[in-house]
């Protein structure tokens, strides 16, 4: 009985290390039908586009005023400011300096 329990644990101790000797490998073969040809193109990678809109409107009690007068709204890390023209707050650019629309007339 001893022999043949000591048999078993063997046999099943060489089925596992041989198993475990088999590790499945990735195939390096190369593919010969495709398209050889360089390109002459490089590929052309596409604008990331923003998730933020360019123009929001927003209840004027909800945006806050800056030292100057002017009325902004932020949104994760972006600030609108308010054209008093139309009534919509437009993402920042460096334009809204000069350009009176963005200017409280009211003071």
């Amino acid at each position: 009985m001893i022999k043949r329990t000591a048999f078993i644990l063997f046999l099943a101790g060489a089925v596992l290390i041989y198993s475990c000797s088999h590790k499945s490998h990735p195939s390096t073969s190369v593919n010969t039908t495709a398209n050889t040809e360089p390109t002459s193109n490089p590929a052309v990678k596409k604008k990331a586009v923003s998730p933020l809109p360019k123009v929001i409107s927003v209840n004027d009690s909800a945006a806050r005023k800056s030292t100057d007068g002017r009325l902004y709204y932020d949104v994760m890390g972006h600030r609108y400011w308010k054209n008093y023209k139309d009534g919509k707050y437009y993402l920042f650019n460096k334009s809204m300096y000069n350009n009176p629309a963005f200017k409280n007339s009211g003071q």
